[in-house]
């Protein structure tokens, strides 16, 4: 039996088979001995691609629309191209293995065409390129696209947030990573899907684990590979145990989050995609207060269309049955990359380019993103957040821009709800001004992940920092206060929306401060409603 330790980011227990995500091996450029044998490799692993860029364009279709299933279809053209696999051959016969000849070719031809200036074609790097990676997956074993057969437990260096909204969620038993943290987006992730997980593990990574036995306990951060019969049977117990709890829960569900003081407070729940609705159904939430719009970015090759973005938000505010759903407009940036944006490197990328600075500057996707927004409007209750504010002067030019986005609908016929416009409060200078913030718009959402970084100066992502890291620290107590103060001055109402808010020891402390919304996690509204309502507040 193996026992490691990591660090817990959501309580329970897992059990089951180990399924190995690795990433793509370095390649180099080593002579292969049998060149006709390297060449049938190629054709095999071409005719392996084929099968299942054709699998993921039906599950596509069927998912998500023939609009987006169409970038699929494109990288299959790729695999008949014979500039490109001409290309390839031609290094395999000159003696080099065929992954380091795909590799090489998709590199070069990618590049070619990004230094085009025709849009278009610049936007055809990135299918290259991923066709690319498929094939070298495909070659090298990395990972075998990873595919997951029954239920398991993914283990990994580390997981993107990319490579997360590409997994199979329904089987994912737990996440086991040697990288990452508490606020990571595999944290997060795990949170939203109720699932114990533990990130910066000392596990030693690699193929032959996959189909191990594995244990992951998620209050001790303990996890336990190939586990003899005693600390099977222990740990099945415990698992039993924590099922008992979450099923004592249940008398929370369908009743107002109300304490025994007569506060009410509304229990929200945060999510990245409309596929994370069931979780939001099974919490019992009261309505979303934090739809994370980048994920309908991510894993993809290219800008989602506007009918794509109107069709999601759709599906969740129909889903939702009338109960508020405040969308967060994109926040792509920081630790959340997307290639196709081709955004420069940046030294500190969590002080950069990144949120209502892109929309604000590239005015194009903004204007996609909002009209989607507000065409769904019509078949529900929406909200738009904007994030990283920092001036009265931003949301004065967001307010315009919507009402501009708002009167170019209705001239063109097209039917749109009631939306309350609101930003988060994720930056110090926003807590600071948040009086004078208050007057221009119709809710506060406070970002506490954010803030806590900017305002003690630690990376969140910086596990080295967290012994300094402390989100209960007072000067974020007063910026919590002096927010929700100013947001009632003024007459509007103010939520948390990071992960503070799911924080059950400062339940009583938000009551007493006089929020309106927390939203959380769906996996912790029913304990959160249980604190709420058995509070004295």
């Amino acid at each position: 039996m193996i026992v490691g330790r990591g660090r817990p980011v959501y309580e329970g227990v897992a059990i089951g088979r180990i399924y190995v995500h690795m990433k793509n091996q370095v390649l180099t450029d080593r002579k292969c001995s049998d060149i006709e044998k390297e060449m049938e490799r190629f054709r095999t692993a071409k005719e392996k691609a084929a099968e299942e860029l054709s699998a993921l364009y039906e599950k596509t279709a069927a998912e998500i629309g023939e609009e987006q299933a169409a970038i699929i279809e494109v990288q299959s053209l790729f695999l008949d191209d014979l500039d490109y696999i001409e290309g390839i051959e031609a290094m395999i016969k000159s003696g080099s293995e065929a992954a380091f000849s795909v590799h090489e070719i998709g590199d070069a031809q990618a590049s070619a065409f990004a230094a085009l200036d025709d849009d278009y074609m610049k936007a055809r790097a990135t299918d290259i390129r991923d066709i690319s990676d498929r094939l070298v997956r495909i070659l090298t074993g990395a990972d075998q696209g990873f595919r997951m057969d029954e239920p398991g437990i993914i283990v990994a260096e580390d997981l993107t947030p990319s490579e997360t909204v590409s997994l199979d969620k329904d089987k994912i038993l737990a996440f086991v990573t040697r990288q990452g943290s508490s606020n990571s987006h595999t944290a997060i992730l795990a949170r939203v899907m109720n699932i114990p997980s533990l990130v910066l593990t000392d596990i030693d990574i690699d193929q032959s684990l996959n189909g191990r036995t594995m244990i992951v306990d998620g209050f001790t951060g303990n996890y336990y590979i190939d586990p003899d019969e005693k600390t099977l049977t222990e740990m099945t117990a415990k698992k039993k145990s924590a099922g008992e709890y979450k099923a004592g829960l249940e008398k929370y569900r369908g009743i107002e989050s109300v304490s025994r003081t007569g506060r009410k407070v509304k229990l929200f729940a945060n999510i990245g995609s409309p596929s994370d609705l069931k979780y939001v159904i099974d919490g019992d939430a009261e309505g979303i207060g934090l739809l994370r719009s980048e994920f309908l970015y991510l894993g993809r090759n290219d800008f989602p269309s506007e009918d794509e973005l109107f069709e999601a938000y759709k599906s969740v505010l129909e889903a939702m049955g009338g109960k508020k759903v405040v969308i967060r407009t994109l926040d792509i940036g920081a630790d959340k990359k997307v290639d196709y944006f081709c955004l420069a490197p940046e030294e500190n990328p969590a002080l950069g380019y990144r949120g209502i600075r892109i929309c604000l500057t590239e005015k194009d996707i903004f204007r996609t993103q909002l009209r989607a927004i507000y065409r769904a409007s019509a078949f529900g209750t929406a909200a738009i957040m904007f994030p990283m504010i920092i001036s009265v002067k931003e949301v004065q030019e967001i307010k315009e821009y919507c009402s501009f986005i708002e009167k170019e609908l209705h001239d063109e016929g097209i039917a749109t709800g009631p939306v309350e416009l609101g930003i988060m409060i994720e930056t110090p200078a926003a807590a600071m001004i948040s009086d004078m913030l208050a007057s221009e718009v119709d809710f506060f959402s406070v970002g506490t992940n954010d803030l806590t970084q900017y305002t003690l100066a630690i990376d969140r992502q910086n596990e080295k920092l967290d012994a300094f890291y402390d989100a209960h620290h007072p000067a974020i107590m007063r910026f919590l206060e002096m927010i929700a103060s100013n947001a009632h001055s003024k007459g509007i109402w103010a939520g948390i929306c990071g992960e503070l808010a799911g924080d059950l020891s400062l339940t009583d402390e938000f009551l007493k401060m006089g929020y309106d919304e927390l939203s959380v996690a769906p996996s912790r509204i029913l304990e959160l409603r249980k604190n709420v309502i058995n509070s004295e507040v």
